[in-house]
C-alpha cells in the first residue's frame, strides 16, 4: 500500500516536471497562433466590448440621479474594470474543443505526449498579452479623461487584484473545459454554453453591478460561480470590496476552480472512453 502511494506521488511529480519543461513551448505556440490569426482575434475581441455599451447606458441614467451609491463616475470605473477583467480572463476553448471533436482532429491532439487540457491552457494563456495590447490602451485613455480616483489605491487590494484576475481566468477556462468535454456526449455542447453565457451576463455583474440586483437575485449570485468570474475581481479593482471580503472571495474562487477541475477531469475521462469506442 505504501509502495503504491509512493509510486503514485513519484509519477505525479515526474508528470508535473514534464509539464513545467514543455509549458514555455506551449506558450510560444499559442502566441504564434494568436499572431497568425490576428484578424479573427480582433473580431473576437470586439465581441467583448459590451461593458462600454453598458457604461454609456448607465452613465446616462446616473446623470439624472445616482443609482444606489453609483453615480456617473462610479459607473465609469465599474464598467472600465469590467472591460479589463473580461479582456484578461476571457477564453474560447469551448468552441475549439467542439470543432476538434466534430472534425476528428482531437485524435491528433490525443497522440501528443501532453494532456490536452495543459495544451489548451498554454495556448489560451499565451493570447492574454495580445488581448491586453488591443483593449487596455483604450481603457487608459478613458481613465485619463475621466480621472482614476474611483479605482482603488489600497495597497492590499492592489496586491490581491492579480490573484482575483487569475482566479477569474481559471474558473472561466475550467467551466469551458467541462462544457467542451460534454461535446464528447452531445452533438454540440456550444448550445449549452450559450445558456451559460446568458446566466453569466445576468449573474456576474456584466450588465449591471450585482449590488443593484434585487436582494433575492443577489443572494443567488453569491452561491454561483459567475460572480467570481467578473463581479468580484471588478469589485477588488475599483475598491468596492474590503480586504477581508477580497480574501474571502479568493477562497471562494479557489473552491470553484478546484471543483470545476475535478468535474472537467471526470467528464473528460468518461467522454474519452466513448470517443475511443466510436472510433474517434
Amino acid at each position: 500500500m505504501t509502495g503504491a502511494v509512493t509510486g503514485a506521488v513519484t509519477g505525479a511529480v515526474k508528470e508535473l516536471g514534464r509539464i513545467v519543461r514543455v509549458f514555455p513551448a506551449l506558450l510560444k505556440v499559442g502566441l504564434a497562433e494568436a499572431i497568425a490569426y490576428r484578424a479573427e482575434f480582433v473580431v473576437w475581441m470586439l465581441t467583448t466590448t459590451l461593458p462600454l455599451v453598458m457604461l454609456a447606458l448607465w452613465s446616462a441614467v446616473a446623470r439624472e440621479a445616482p443609482v444606489g451609491r453609483f453615480g456617473e463616475a462610479e459607473f465609469t470605473a465599474y464598467f472600465l474594470g469590467a472591460l479589463v477583467v473580461r479582456t484578461l480572463t476571457g477564453s474560447w476553448v469551448v468552441w475549439e474543443m467542439n470543432q476538434e471533436i466534430r472534425t476528428g482532429t482531437l485524435s491528433m491532439r490525443l497522440l501528443r505526449p501532453i494532456h490536452p487540457f495543459v495544451a489548451y491552457a498554454g495556448e489560451h494563456l499565451a493570447a492574454i498579452p495580445m488581448r491586453a495590447a488591443i483593449a487596455l490602451p483604450a481603457v487608459f485613455v478613458m481613465v485619463a479623461l475621466v480621472g482614476g480616483e474611483r479605482f482603488t489605491r489600497d495597497p492590499r487590494l492592489l496586491a490581491l487584484a492579480p490573484l482575483a484576475l487569475a482566479g477569474a481566468w481559471a474558473i472561466t477556462f475550467l467551466a469551458m473545459l467541462v462544457i467542451g468535454s460534454l461535446g464528447l456526449f452531445i452533438q454540440k455542447s456550444v448550445a449549452l454554453f450559450e445558456v451559460w453565457l446568458g446566466l453569466f451576463a445576468v449573474l456576474s455583474g456584466y450588465l449591471v453591478p450585482l449590488e443593484l440586483l434585487p436582494p433575492w437575485l443577489r443572494a443567488v449570485s453569491a452561491w454561483l460561480p459567475f460572480r467570481y468570474m467578473l463581479g468580484f475581481p471588478v469589485e477588488v479593482l475599483v475598491g468596492l470590496a474590503t480586504p477581508a471580503q477580497a480574501v474571502a472571495g479568493l477562497a471562494a474562487q479557489a473552491a470553484w476552480a478546484l471543483g470545476l477541475a475535478v468535474l472537467a477531469a471526470v467528464v473528460w475521462r468518461a467522454g474519452l472512453r466513448r470517443f475511443e469506442a466510436h472510433g474517434g
